[in-house]
């Protein structure tokens, strides 16, 4: 950083290339809280996103996450055809020991004096009793028991849009979106990653697992009869598709090269650790990659219904509309010959521009 800099310029700076409408550092000294908490655009409605709580390194790679994030958010939505913006919460900690009732209280009290800008939901290292807690604190929170009149757990939503987007893209490719006989590398068996071991084992796929939960790899292998494999064998395999479900940016330079893969589409958030770079190198090297915003939005789109009042057969419905959004995707990538990332980009982008138009003659 420049000697006449200083870290609040350099994140002013960070907010102003990346389009965000506002971030809120949390600091709560009595339960140990630190989050930041980041709104990128609330032109389609409020911002919504979950609250992720990872062990950071340092609060610089946590902003950085929660930037990225968000504004992923933003595109997903907008993508997704559903009235909601992008945001994104981030917890510092190690949410195996530092997570408490207090902790994620006190998290629910930002997010209350946020009147509403922005709605929180779980994700990695957050639960469904978590959301709880929220709740505790402020209306705005999804993905709540629906014993507590919430939609549950999104996690079968969001297996089922990736597999939905596996068959267009295989549809694509090998010209059926019959799936049986074709083979899935799933990295990342967590709540997700299981539910979609299960869809594509119900349809004769030939699944191998890899996570870095031993014991969990070896249950859920043995459950599903998918074979468990080593994470440094996931490149080598020469399996039809590669499904990231766990952290971002497993697709990179060093991977792209040795991946013999026909398909990526996992519902992992920012697969690619460089969008423009990577989304480019996939398709000189002829590897389909589904957006990761586009065919994981099945979550959202289940907390969205619980938002709204829809119920189920309304959330599979919005659901199943991934397969044809992944196709339009597709469509529009081969007809001007770019990455599909920034077809999405590009159909995401249009559809806010067309609503501040129309917001705009109010």
């Amino acid at each position: 950083m420049p000697e006449n800099s200083s870290p609040i310029n350099s994140v002013l700076e960070q907010l102003s290339l990346s389009g965000h409408k506002k971030v809120v550092f949390c600091n709560d000294p009595d339960t140990g809280l630190k989050a930041i908490i980041a709104i990128h655009d609330t032109t389609l409605g409020p911002a919504i996103g979950g609250t992720r709580m990872w062990n950071y390194n340092s609060e610089a790679e946590a902003l950085e996450d929660v930037l990225r994030l968000s504004k992923g958010m933003t595109y997903k939505a907008a993508i997704t055809g559903i009235n909601l913006g992008g945001g994104k919460a981030v917890i510092i900690g190690d949410s195996r020991k530092q997570k408490s009732e207090a902790l994620m209280r006190s998290f629910g009290r930002f997010i209350k004096n946020l009147n509403g800008e922005f709605i929180t939901a779980e994700d990695v290292g957050t639960t469904v009793k978590d959301m709880e807690y929220i709740r505790m604190e402020t209306q705005h929170v999804t993905g709540v028991p629906e014993s507590l009149g919430g939609a549950g757990n999104p996690a079968p939503y969001t297996a089922k849009g990736v597999f939905l987007g596996i068959k267009a893209c295989v549809k694509e490719v090998f010209g059926t979106d019959m799936l049986a006989g074709r083979s899935v590398v799933v990295q990342g068996i967590g709540n997700v990653g299981e539910h979609l071991v299960e869809l594509l084992r119900q349809e004769n796929v030939e699944v191998y697992v890899s996570d870095i939960n031993q014991d969990r790899l070896q249950v859920v292998a043995s459950k599903y009869k998918a074979k468990p494999i080593d994470a440094d064998k996931i490149f080598t395999i020469g399996a039809d598709i590669y499904a990231p479900c766990a952290l971002g940016a497993t697709v990179n330079d060093k991977t792209i090269k040795t991946m013999k893969f026909a398909i990526i589409a996992g519902s992992a958030n920012n697969q690619l650790a460089d969008e423009q770079k990577h989304g480019q190198l996939l398709l000189e090297k002829g590897i389909l990659y589904a957006p990761d915003y586009l065919i994981n939005a099945g979550g959202l789109i289940n907390c969205y219904s619980e938002l709204t009042g829809y119920g189920k057969k309304r959330t599979i419905q919005l659901t199943e509309n991934i397969y044809e959004a992944t196709k339009e995707v597709i469509k529009l990538s081969k007809s001007e010959n770019i990455p599909t990332n920034l077809a999405a980009s590009r159909i995401a982008e249009k559809r806010i521009e067309d609503i501040k138009k129309i917001k705009s003659s109010y």
